[in-house]
């Protein structure tokens, strides 16, 4: 099959290959109490996630739209967690989810954990909060790797 010769050739986890047939958090959330748009121009590929936070600081819901390969693990990994505990979701927990990423798709890891952090930055806008811990997101995350080659 047709699945199979990309994961010999990318060597892509069986959970990877899972979330890429059946995926999950696909759309967009009315209203959404955040969204986060972040893209790598190297490759082309742009991620939208939208998070629903509750009055207590509780995501709800996390949703995402992408443009490319993304690692939508992210969307797994937010979902009942607190902001303080969805800014601790890095590329390395989406990679670990996973069961790791191929080299050449590592960035992916990145941009999902950059999103993140852009909903967050625009849901605290919309508040009139600072997050303890979030810096203004790069909307271009290729400027994090300068010295990568994909």
């Amino acid at each position: 099959a047709a699945s199979d010769v990309y994961k010999r050739q990318y060597m892509y986890s069986e959970k990877v290959m899972d979330h890429f047939q059946n995926p999950r958090n696909v759309g967009e959330i009315e209203d959404a109490s955040g969204v986060g748009t972040v893209g790598n121009a190297k490759c082309g590929d742009i991620m939208r996630m939208f998070l629903d936070i509750d009055e207590n600081g509780i995501i709800r819901e996390a949703k995402f739209k992408t443009f490319g390969c993304g690692a939508a693990m992210a969307t797994e990994l937010v979902k009942g967690k607190t902001i303080q505990e969805a800014l601790q979701v890095t590329n390395k927990a989406v990679m670990e989810a996973l069961d790791g990423l191929p080299p050449v798709k590592v960035h992916c890891s990145l941009l999902a954990e950059e999103a993140i952090h852009a909903a967050l930055w625009d849901y605290a806008e919309k508040h009139g909060i600072k997050i303890q811990g979030l810096e203004k997101p790069k909307s271009d995350i290729s400027e994090h790797d300068e010295d990568e080659e994909y």
